[in-house]
Order: structure tokens, then C-alpha cells, then sequence
């Protein structure tokens, strides 16, 4: 291994030379004539001194580098497939109330539909039923309230006795109640069609089809689906945990997602109390922002999850901006009384702009987080230096 020397010349040209008018170099030649032997005395002193670099608190200043501690606890995150699935809030199936006769779809896929608006017709014996005894209670109301005011009217000239009033009352209240009835019973399997033996299928909310499973001119049963309709301004993520890492996530943690260049960030809403019976793993649910429209449903994407600490962790972590590479190894630099030590670490994972450090550091040093690539520069002057010697 190379050794490497202490470097005092850490900064630009300007401060070198200012440095040295202050007598810097004179000590620098004074030490290199003093005789040779005494360096192959010390032996291995040049080692000792391997990756320090040497600057004063106003030369740290100037070369703009800045300086925290490591961050203890946390775990990092852990990355997996996801899929992108329709906001269960947001989903709804159309389905046929009736069975019958498709003559009429107003609606493709990927449309927009407003809630209340016509989806299909259906043409059935059944409907035309409901409307039949739609119309009736119709009539026989009519026809009540105008019982009611004829008895009203001769009561009121005590021609008719009471209890003919009172019959009439309970008449047209029971007709009332009737035809509420019925525009309930065919309001439950649409609306109108624009014709007796017709019914439409509205959709129940607004939003987009995004699924269709008739034809125009298909004999649909009962409950059977029409159509899927949904509203994609927020969509679903589902993730599969292990029950160990599960433990380490709550609701409210976010979760970055990537998929063909795209990023976007979701909040976890559901962590599953109960392993998937097949799988063995726990199914969590994430909620991501699609007002602009750039997720689609069944989409494979890559989620990321922060990870929660777990209780006495003491993990350290350090800003991304802390860690150099030099020689093949990961360094940072750690704050000393004359400037700086490079001290080898090994990474874990990263969470965010920060990466974990598995060895190298124990979290109670000052370590330079900002403009750390100038002392690695630094360092390398300092090696080509010691390699010209």
C-alpha cells in the first residue's frame, strides 16, 4: 500500500501562497534537511498519517465545506414489484338489475361517464312491467285525490258523513304510498328507456369506463356485469411484505414508485393484519396521485418503502453527499482537530438522500456532509504528491 502524507495544501493556489508567506514552507524545507536516517527511524509514522488532510477552521470556511453528525436509527428502505391497481373507494361495478335484451351502449372504454348518465338500454318483458305498475299507481292515485276532494267538498256541506272522508284520505295516502313504490322499484333497476319494455342502466358515479363486458344485442341475466366504471384521480399501489419487514411498516409511510422514467410518491393506507393464506405474504396498500393521469391500472411498477426503526435501533445514517469513493472503497470524511481523516465505511441501503453505514462509523463523529468531494480531491493531490517523492 502507498502511504500518503499530511497535506497542508488543501485549498486553491492564492491560499497555498498565503500559506506559505506566513513561513508554512519554511518549516516544510527545515524538516527536509534534517538528516534522512531519522525518517527510516520512525518507521511507520508515514502510515499513521495515511488520508489525513490538514486545514484550519477558516480554510474548512473558504472551501465551503460543512459538517454534521451521522443520524442514528432507521432501517432504510427495501425495494420490490407492485402493481397498480383502481382506488377500491373509487371502483364500481354496473350490472343489470333486470335480465333482458341490449339495444342500446352509449359508452366505450376509456370514456368518461357523469354519475346519472345512461351507461345501456335494456329491453325485457320484466321491464315493461315495472313501468306497467309504475303507470297504474300512477292512475289509481289520480284517481284517489280525486275521490278525496269530492268527499271533502261534500263534507264540508254535511252532505256525506265523516267516516266517508276519512275512507277517502286513507285512499289516497295508500295510493301514494303505492306509486312510490313502484317509481322505487323501477328507479332500483334504472330509468326510464324511452319506452315501457325498457329500462336504463345508469352509472352510479362519475368518472371512466374502464371495463365493458357486453355487446349491443347480448341477452344479459339478472346481476350480471356491464360495465366497470372508475375514478382514476387516485389510484391503488399492492405490495407484498414479508411478515418480518411488515412489522416495520405503518400506515402514513410513504412509498416511492418508478416505472418507465416516471416517479411519483404514495402513502401506505393498509397493512394487512393476516398473512395471505397462499403466499404466505402480507398484502399492503398504498394510495398514489393520479390527477394527471400518468398511472394505468394493472401497471407493473417498482416501489421503494421507507422502513420504520425498530425499538434500540442505533443504525447510522449519512447524507449521500457525505460519501466518496476512492481507490474502489466508500469513504467519508470525519472532522479531526487539524482537518480531516478519510475513513473507509461499507454502505447498506439508502432511504431517500441518505445511506446507511454498516461499518466504519460508530454515530458520534463529526463527519463532512457538503463540498466533501473537494477533500477528496484534496486527497488525491496528496497521493500523487507522495508518489513523485
Amino acid at each position: 500500500m502507498q502511504s500518503r502524507k499530511i497535506i497542508h495544501a488543501a485549498l486553491p493556489l492564492s491560499l497555498m501562497l498565503a500559506l506559505a508567506a506566513c513561513g508554512g514552507g519554511t518549516e516544510e524545507t527545515a524538516n527536509n534537511k534534517a538528516a534522512p536516517a531519522a525518517e527510516h527511524e520512525e518507521g511507520g509514522n508515514a502510515h499513521a498519517d495515511e488520508g489525513k488532510i490538514t486545514l484550519s477552521a477558516d480554510q474548512i470556511a473558504s472551501a465551503g465545506i460543512q459538517t454534521a453528525r451521522p443520524l442514528l436509527g432507521g432501517a432504510g428502505t427495501i425495494e420490490l414489484p407492485a402493481t397498480i391497481d383502481g382506488d377500491p373507494q373509487g371502483t364500481q361495478v354496473v350490472s343489470a338489475a333486470i335480465g333482458g335484451r341490449v339495444v342500446s351502449l352509449t359508452r366505450n372504454l376509456g370514456q368518461a361517464i357523469g354519475r346519472g348518465q345512461t351507461l345501456a338500454i335494456i329491453e325485457s318483458r320484466e321491464a315493461a312491467s315495472l313501468n306497467a305498475e309504475t303507470e297504474a299507481a300512477r292512475a289509481r292515485l289520480s284517481l284517489a285525490n280525486s275521490n278525496l276532494a269530492r268527499e271533502q267538498r261534500l263534507f264540508s256541506q254535511r252532505v256525506s258523513p265523516e267516516q266517508d272522508l276519512i275512507a277517502a284520505r286513507t285512499a289516497a295516502t295508500e295510493a301514494r304510498i303505492a306509486l312510490r313504490l313502484a317509481q322505487q322499484q323501477v328507479a332500483a333497476a334504472g330509468t326510464g328507456g324511452g319506452g315501457l319494455n325498457r329500462i336504463g342502466i345508469v352509472a352510479p358515479m362519475s368518472g371512466q369506463v374502464i371495463g365493458r363486458s357486453v355487446v349491443l344485442g347480448q341477452t344479459v341475466a339478472a346481476d350480471a356485469e356491464l360495465f366497470r366504471v372508475a375514478n382514476l384521480s387516485s389510484v391503488s399501489l399492492s405490495l407484498n411484505l414479508q411478515a418480518q419487514d411488515a412489522g416495520r411498516v405503518r400506515p402514513g409511510a410513504t412509498v416511492s414508485v418508478k416505472a418507465g422514467g416516471r416517479h411519483a410518491t404514495a402513502k401506505i393506507t393498509f397493512v394487512s393484519p393476516a398473512l395471505d393464506a397462499n403466499t404466505r405474504l402480507v398484502p399492503v396498500i398504498a394510495t398514489l396521485d393520479n390527477r394527471e393521469g400518468i398511472w394505468r391500472v394493472g401497471e407493473p411498477v417498482t416501489a421503494s418503502i421507507a422502513l420504520a426503526a425498530s425499538g434500540g435501533d442505533s443504525t447510522v445514517h449519512v447524507p449521500l453527499t457525505a460519501v466518496q469513493t476512492d481507490e474502489g472503497k466508500s469513504i467519508v470524511f470525519v472532522r479531526t482537530k487539524t482537518g480531516f481523516q478519510a475513513t473507509a465505511v461499507q454502505l447498506g441501503d439508502t432511504a431517500g438522500d441518505s445511506v446507511i453505514i454498516k461499518s466504519g462509523l460508530k454515530g458520534t463523529e463529526e463527519i463532512a456532509t457538503v463540498n466533501s468531494f473537494t477533500l477528496k480531491a484534496e486527497l488525491g493531490k496528496g497521493e500523487a504528491t507522495h508518489e513523485d517523492r
